[in-house]
């Protein structure tokens, strides 16, 4: 599967009406342990169908980012249904990336 682009029209939808598990990647343009982390969060993306991949942009969409406590970038969160389980904060490695969707 693909990274989906998030926003706050489509955040109920793909991420809290989820069946699966969701990583949604925090993040920005200007940040770049946030650019080093795209091609792995991609790399995620591509290599499981048991979870959706999904990214929010918090400079497009800072009420998202308040809502669900984003003090840094990057930072991604685990949501499993509809609930936010489990966050991390700075670039991580694909295999740690992937044990957080797992745990």
């Amino acid at each position: 599967m693909s990274v989906i682009t998030l926003n706050s029209k489509n955040f109920e939808t793909e991420v809290l009406q989820s069946t699966k598990p969701v990583l949604v990647d925090f993040w920005a343009s200007w940040c770049g342990p946030c650019r080093m982390m795209s091609p792995v969060v991609e790399s995620v993306a591509e290599s499981t169908t048991e979870a959706v991949v999904g990214k929010v942009n918090v400079d497009d969409e800072p009420e998202l980012a308040r809502k669900y406590g984003v003090m840094s970038i990057p930072t991604l969160a685990v949501f499993k249904n509809g609930q936010p389980v489990k966050k991390s904060v700075g670039a991580k490695s694909k295999e740690a990336v992937l044990q957080l969707l797992k745990d």
